[in-house]
């Protein structure tokens, strides 16, 4: 998928790139439908695009095939004025949107997915940046919950979370990892369905990283976080799953130059992987017995989704 990376590398790497840009490229590459829609803020303004892969048997063709979302996570895809260039945290756009740019390529040729696959994320060229230890974070113009609610949609079965995670000194491996699964407020077992798949892919043993019980409540609540990667399952009661792109070295997400293709390219390879067998039925992101199972012992989560109670 090196060409697509490349493609769209080049298009997101300018300081007026937009979701209109991509919106082209897509039309050109393969089959598929897509919307953009442009948000504003005091702080700035951002392109959320969504793009639909239309399966045989999807829920767009009435089947009741399982449909795949696939996020993108991010502040933005640049820091300017502040940095020239594309920025380490537009990993996760980028590697989505290559995703998107395959399966429709495949789609055109033929080779069509059971269910169908959604694509969300958003364009920014000039995000704002903010502290965070132990390097600074890029920052968005758009809060969370305005992104939950264009990117987190109700079709989707389950989700792949892709984020740049980087400045942190928990995950010292260059390439991805995936996390375990997180569902309405539970942090569940990694599925070995995706341990398998990303042995497949990466042709070396599987790397998951941590998460903390705070990295699957939302933003704003004054806790710390690992970064956003998980915010997309304070939004949903579908399994979501993060696919963090790493580094050995604590790499600031407003750093330039920090894009390294092949691992981008990797991560987006592992997500058209699990959409062919997600939306065959042949992939399962958690055991569902066994969560209905510790909902009986133990109760509902949901709170963790969220914001808390202020002053307990």
């Amino acid at each position: 998928m090196l060409k697509q990376i490349i493609d769209i590398f080049e298009i997101l790497d300018a300081p007026y790139a937009s979701g209109a840009d991509i919106q082209a490229y897509l039309e050109e590459t393969g089959q598929s439908r897509s919307e953009v829609n442009r948000v504003s803020s005091g702080k700035g303004a951002t392109d959320f695009i969504r793009v639909i892969i239309e399966g045989t048997n999807g829920r767009s063709a009435g089947g009741d095939a399982p449909t795949l979302g696939i996020i993108g996570r991010l502040g933005g895809l640049g820091a300017r004025p502040e940095r020239i260039g594309f920025v380490s945290d537009g990993d996760g756009a980028l590697a989505v949107l290559a995703a998107a740019a395959k399966l429709a390529k495949m789609n055109r040729l033929g080779d069509r997915l059971k269910g169908d696959v959604i694509i969300t994320t958003h364009i920014c060229p000039d995000a704002p940046t903010r502290p965070h230890k132990p390097v600074p974070f890029m920052d968005s113009p758009i809060p969370m919950p305005v992104k939950n609610k264009w990117e987190v949609l109700p079709e989707m079965a389950a989700i792949l979370s892709v984020d740049t995670t980087k400045g942190n000194k928990i995950i010292n491996h260059r390439g991805f990892a995936i996390s375990p699964t997180a569902k309405e407020g539970y942090l569940l077992k990694t599925s070995n369905d995706l341990l398998d798949i990303m042995s497949e892919v990466t042709g070396r043993h599987p790397e998951v990283f941590a998460l903390a019980q705070q990295d699957i409540t939302p933003y704003g609540n004054g806790l710390y976080h690992l970064n956003s990667i998980m915010q997309p399952s304070t939004a949903t009661a579908a399994p979501v799953v993060g696919v963090a792109i790493t580094t050995e070295t604590t790499v600031a997400g407003c750093a330039t130059g920090a894009t390294h293709p092949m691992d981008v390219e990797m991560a987006a390879r592992f997500t058209v992987e699990v959409a062919k067998a997600f939306t065959a039925g042949d992939c399962a992101f958690y055991d569902a017995a066994e969560f209905a199972e510790i909902k009986r012992l133990y109760g509902k989560l949901d709170h963790f989704q969220t914001e808390g109670r202020e002053g307990t």
